[in-house]
């Protein structure tokens, strides 16, 4: 233990070294003071605390001196003692101030210092990065990346890097605003270092990459389409396109189908599904059979999801897949009466199937009748429901009551969609519904807003719905906006020709050595 009169000393001594550097007017020519300052580092705790601020306040002024300076201030934030610690780290950032090429090293040292247990002691670690970010928010970003690695540079502590991600999610991301200025120049850098980071990440990992990126102002409302396929071109690399798909691979049929819902939002926006649908059709739709059941039905809803968006030429490509996946390629003369001209001898056009054609029918009014009692009764326990909820006393009642009323209310939205597609099945030749008239059962409807353009006549122009119920913009793709349900879609364009799918520049999955699945 330090001796009190000696500790009193070494604190006076330490006031006269930074008074002295204070006053003078070339620093340099103080070597001793700030030799003294160094060596106090060494000597009792208070004296400690005390260099632990001037070491960085003139540590610029002594370059000569940069490695024992560097080196004695680390020495104090190894202390036993917090105090001496957290004045250490506070001390971090004063080193990059005037010499920026010690930052990517100070960043290195505080992101070792994020799996600090004490809370001020952490607390004072994300002050000292939020200070290095506002000094010089580029290098500072390139530096933390750095540690959550990539398949060329590898991050080599794991423990680690998921602190560098707590960090940059929980601190940088809310303050992008006020960190990423130049805004332009700085969304683009840290878009950058994101997409080198994804070449390894989790499933979770990567979803929060993917919010964040959509909530810059260069992947905004107003951004250009080129910026949505970009976007796509992440999503696909990710869903890894561009390897042979392998049945019992969940990991990448899990991929594949979260991937294809997070890309829905760009291609209503413009960008193409086109590479999706080519993998979907060439590798998916060929073994579906083999498929985890409940797989199957994600693929199923995920493709009624992207069908508004597809090109004609894409839903040329794939729709006989799809005949064939549900059971019934030329088949609708002999199993309908049907007279619907494919071109095939499996039309059996000469043949008589009126009798087909009445038994067909017959089936359908009674499944219209039945659907229609169904939704009588939904739409009674539906009133029920809400009497239930107005009474239900306790959470867990009302969550329950709520759980039933979406059940119910996804019946009622079934019903109608099995109305709308058996009325044009009355006709002996059934024309495309296209698709204003049918709602995803598992989608909310969502109601059209009312745009501000109004006609020549002074009236308002009437908004156009896609399938799965969003308000459809002008900026529609081909003549007819969103009216584009992959049937719909295969028949348009024969004359004038479909826009081509736009290639993403995905990376793949990359290395998975870390073992890190997408669930």
């Amino acid at each position: 233990m330090t001796d009190p009169s000696d500790e009193a000393k070494q604190i006076e001594k330490l006031y006269e070294f930074g008074e002295r550097l204070n006053e003078a007017k070339d620093k340099s020519q103080n070597v001793k003071d700030y030799e003294g300052i160094i060596e106090a580092a060494k000597t009792s705790l208070k004296a400690k605390q005390l260099a632990a601020q001037l070491i960085p306040r003139f540590f610029k002024f002594f370059p000569d001196l940069s490695s024992r300076a560097v080196d004695a201030h680390l020495d104090l934030i190894e202390e036993e003692e917090l105090g001496v610690r957290v004045q250490a780290i506070r001390g971090l950032p004063l080193f990059c101030k005037d010499t920026p090429e010690y930052l990517s090293k100070i960043v290195d040292i505080l992101v070792q210092l994020l799996a600090a247990e004490e809370i001020v002691e952490r607390d004072a670690v994300h002050k000292a990065l939020m200070s290095l970010l506002r000094q010089d928010v580029k290098a500072s970003l390139t530096a933390l990346f750095k540690h959550i690695g990539s398949v060329d540079e590898p991050s080599t502590d794991e423990f680690i890097r998921e602190k560098v991600l707590s960090f940059i999610r929980d601190k940088v991301f809310p303050l992008k605003a006020e960190l990423l200025k130049p805004q332009e120049e700085m969304e683009r850098h840290i878009t950058d270092l994101i997409k080198k980071s994804l070449e390894d990440v989790t499933g979770a990992e990567f979803r929060m990459f993917m919010d964040f990126l959509k909530s810059l102002s260069l992947f905004g409302e107003k951004a250009p389409t080129e910026r949505m396929k970009e976007l796509i071109g992440i999503i696909e690399g990710q869903a890894d396109l561009d390897a042979q798909f392998n049945v019992s691979d969940a990991d990448h049929i899990d991929r594949l189908i979260s991937c294809l819902y997070m890309a829905l939002p760009f291609f209503l926006r413009g960008a193409s599904g086109s590479k999706f649908l080519n993998y979907l059709n060439k590798h998916i739709i060929p073994v579906f059979d083999k498929l985890p059941e409940e797989r199957k039905l994600d693929l199923l809803k995920a493709l009624a999801e992207i069908s508004p968006y597809t090109t004609p030429q894409d839903s040329r490509q794939i729709l006989p897949s799809v005949a064939v996946l549900l059971k019934a390629p030329n088949a609708t003369n002999s199993l309908c009466g049907y007279k619907i001209v494919t071109g095939q001898p499996s039309d059996r056009l000469g043949e008589d199937f009126s009798d087909c054609y009445k038994d067909f029918t017959e089936r359908l009014t009674t499944v219209e009748d039945l659907t229609r009692a169904t939704m009588k009764k939904l739409t009674q326990g539906l009133a029920d429901h809400n009497k239930e909820m107005a009474a239900a006393k306790t959470d867990e009642a009302k969550e329950k009551i709520k759980t039933q009323k979406q059940n119910t209310t996804t019946g009622l939205r079934t019903c109608n969609n099995i109305l709308a597609m058996s009325k044009p099945l009355h006709s002996k030749t059934p024309s495309f519904i296209g698709d204003k008239s049918v709602n995803l059962s598992w989608k909310e409807a969502t109601k059209p807003s009312v745009p501000s353009t109004t006609t020549a006549s002074g009236g308002k122009r009437p908004a156009s719905i896609n399938g799965s119920g969003n308000t459809a913009s002008k900026k529609g793709r081909g003549s007819g906006g969103l009216q584009n349900q992959l049937v719909n879609r295969a028949l348009e364009g024969i004359s004038r020709g479909g826009r081509g799918g736009i290639r993403g520049r995905g990376r793949g999955w990359g290395a998975r050595g870390r073992g890190r699945g997408y669930r």
